[in-house]
């Protein structure tokens, strides 16, 4: 086991962030993220990051914004920076990357554009706990498993339960939280998410709302 404290782990983050805005997509810390960039100035922000050590932020408009977002779109001050862990290039030069998430930020400060992309000052400090193993303590796994069910045959989506009763909690609650379809501030409060048990609280509160609002009767209508 390392003895390198998450202070210093911060320390050797980049403090010069390249951030790809996304309405509506959420990466976690040690979730995985596929990505296919073809605009020439994202695929600038991948070279960028490939040299800047593979780490890239994601980020959220706060707004419903037109895609691609423009560059004057304000956004959040919380992302997640991730590290691309793999790359491939195709033959009519677009990257298909996988990202996965190290460390929640705040934006400190946002920098002029490079090459076409927006980069940012990101201060790590308040998220420190992501680069540490997280705790599982307080997580109603049976009750989350319950809620997913449901939520997920509602929205008629296929998931392999065999996979998700085998895999650890920490990789449950991300996995739901990434892939579910939820909506853009839905998503933001459960990247903010202090722990990974307010988390887990959060999305089965949303699974749940989700199935009462389905089974609500139509207004005006009386039993």
């Amino acid at each position: 086991m390392s003895d390198i404290s998450a202070e210093d782990l911060i320390r050797l983050l980049p403090q010069t962030l390249a951030v790809f805005p996304l309405e509506g997509v959420l990466l976690l810390p040690h979730g995985q993220m596929p990505l296919h960039i073809f605009e020439p100035r994202y695929r600038n922000m991948i070279e960028e990051a490939l040299g800047n050590g593979r780490m890239l932020g994601m980020v959220q408009p706060r707004t419903s914004q037109p895609q691609p977002v423009p560059d004057e779109a304000e956004i959040f001050e919380t992302g997640c920076a991730g590290r691309i862990v793999s790359f491939t290039e195709t033959d009519d030069g677009r990257f298909l990357i996988t990202l996965k998430g190290v460390c929640r930020f705040r934006v400190s400060q946002e920098l002029p554009l490079f090459r076409g992309f927006r980069r940012v000052i990101p201060d790590y400090a308040t998220f420190r706990a992501d680069l540490e193993p997280a705790s599982e303590e307080g997580i109603d796994r049976p009750r989350l498993l319950t809620a997913a069910r449901a939520f997920l045959m509602l929205k008629d989506i296929s998931c392999d339960w065999q996979a998700a009763e085998q895999a650890s909690s920490q990789a449950l609650v991300t996995s739901l939280a990434m892939s579910c379809p939820f909506e853009p501030e839905e998503k933001q409060a459960l990247l903010e998410s202090h722990t990974l048990a307010r988390r887990s609280e959060l999305l089965i509160s949303l699974f749940e709302i989700a199935m009462l609002t389905t089974d609500a009767p139509a207004a005006g209508t009386r039993h």
